[in-house]
Protein backbone atom coordinates (compact mmCIF):
# COMPACT_ATOMS: atom_id res chain seq x y z
CA UNK A 1 0.00 0.00 0.00
CA UNK A 2 3.06 2.19 0.51
CA UNK A 3 3.96 2.40 -3.25
CA UNK A 4 0.17 3.33 -3.44
CA UNK A 5 0.30 6.36 -1.71
CA UNK A 6 3.85 7.28 -2.91
CA UNK A 7 2.47 7.27 -6.61
CA UNK A 8 -0.58 9.06 -5.33
CA UNK A 9 1.14 11.55 -3.18
CA UNK A 10 3.47 12.18 -6.45
CA UNK A 11 0.98 12.43 -8.73
CA UNK A 12 -0.24 15.39 -6.47
CA UNK A 13 3.00 16.93 -6.67
CA UNK A 14 2.44 17.48 -10.39
CA UNK A 15 -0.60 18.91 -9.47
CA UNK A 16 0.54 21.46 -7.09
CA UNK A 17 3.19 22.32 -9.27
CA UNK A 18 1.06 23.32 -11.64
CA UNK A 19 -1.41 25.21 -9.60
CA UNK A 20 1.90 26.96 -8.62
CA UNK A 21 2.63 28.14 -12.24
CA UNK A 22 -1.33 28.64 -12.21
CA UNK A 23 -1.31 30.78 -9.42
CA UNK A 24 0.81 33.67 -10.47
CA UNK A 25 2.93 33.48 -7.76
CA UNK A 26 -0.15 32.99 -5.35
CA UNK A 27 -1.99 36.21 -6.84
CA UNK A 28 -4.97 34.36 -7.92
CA UNK A 29 -7.28 32.68 -5.14
CA UNK A 30 -8.49 29.44 -6.35
CA UNK A 31 -5.76 28.15 -7.65
CA UNK A 32 -3.44 29.37 -4.49
CA UNK A 33 -6.41 27.35 -2.60
CA UNK A 34 -5.84 24.38 -4.86
CA UNK A 35 -1.72 24.02 -4.87
CA UNK A 36 -1.85 24.29 -0.86
CA UNK A 37 -4.29 21.82 -0.71
CA UNK A 38 -2.64 19.67 -3.04
CA UNK A 39 0.61 20.34 -1.11
CA UNK A 40 -0.91 19.52 2.00
CA UNK A 41 -2.21 15.75 1.30
CA UNK A 42 0.84 15.05 -1.15
CA UNK A 43 3.19 15.64 1.46
CA UNK A 44 1.29 13.60 4.13
CA UNK A 45 1.01 11.04 1.65
CA UNK A 46 4.65 10.66 1.07
CA UNK A 47 4.99 10.58 4.94
CA UNK A 48 2.83 7.53 5.35
CA UNK A 49 4.69 6.19 2.53
CA UNK A 50 7.65 6.84 3.88
CA UNK A 51 6.60 4.82 7.26
CA UNK A 52 8.00 1.38 5.67
CA UNK A 53 10.20 2.59 2.44
CA UNK A 54 13.39 3.75 2.68
CA UNK A 55 13.90 7.86 2.96
CA UNK A 56 16.09 7.57 -0.50
CA UNK A 57 12.94 5.41 -2.39
CA UNK A 58 10.44 7.26 -1.03
CA UNK A 59 12.06 10.99 -1.82
CA UNK A 60 13.77 10.25 -5.12
CA UNK A 61 10.06 8.41 -6.78
CA UNK A 62 8.08 11.27 -5.39
CA UNK A 63 10.29 14.14 -7.10
CA UNK A 64 11.24 12.07 -10.29
CA UNK A 65 7.21 11.78 -10.79
CA UNK A 66 6.59 15.59 -10.24
CA UNK A 67 9.59 16.06 -12.17
CA UNK A 68 8.68 13.78 -14.88
CA UNK A 69 4.63 15.15 -14.78
CA UNK A 70 5.36 18.51 -14.29
CA UNK A 71 7.27 18.56 -17.62
CA UNK A 72 5.00 16.42 -19.36
CA UNK A 73 1.85 18.66 -18.38
CA UNK A 74 4.28 21.76 -19.36
CA UNK A 75 4.80 19.81 -23.22
CA UNK A 76 1.01 19.11 -23.57
CA UNK A 77 -0.93 21.81 -21.95
CA UNK A 78 1.28 24.66 -21.73
CA UNK A 79 3.29 24.59 -25.02
CA UNK A 80 6.57 24.15 -23.53
CA UNK A 81 9.53 22.39 -25.55
CA UNK A 82 9.04 19.20 -26.47
CA UNK A 83 12.58 18.74 -28.48
CA UNK A 84 14.60 15.41 -28.52
CA UNK A 85 17.35 16.27 -26.08
CA UNK A 86 14.63 17.03 -23.51
CA UNK A 87 12.86 13.96 -23.72
CA UNK A 88 15.52 12.14 -23.40
CA UNK A 89 16.71 13.63 -20.10
CA UNK A 90 13.02 12.72 -18.94
CA UNK A 91 13.61 9.11 -19.89
CA UNK A 92 16.85 9.23 -17.63
CA UNK A 93 14.42 10.30 -14.50
CA UNK A 94 11.56 7.75 -15.28
CA UNK A 95 14.70 5.09 -15.93
CA UNK A 96 15.65 6.38 -12.37
CA UNK A 97 12.56 6.06 -10.85
CA UNK A 98 11.75 2.49 -12.32
CA UNK A 99 15.17 1.78 -10.99
CA UNK A 100 14.76 2.98 -7.36
CA UNK A 101 12.02 0.95 -7.29
CA UNK A 102 12.96 -2.60 -8.81
CA UNK A 103 16.06 -2.10 -6.36
CA UNK A 104 14.15 -1.03 -2.93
Amino acid sequence: MAWVYLIIAGMLEVVWATGMKLSEGFTRLWPSIGTIAAMIISFLLLSVAMRSLPLGTAYGVWTGIGAVGSVLVGIFFLGESSDPARLFFIALILAGIIGLRYTS
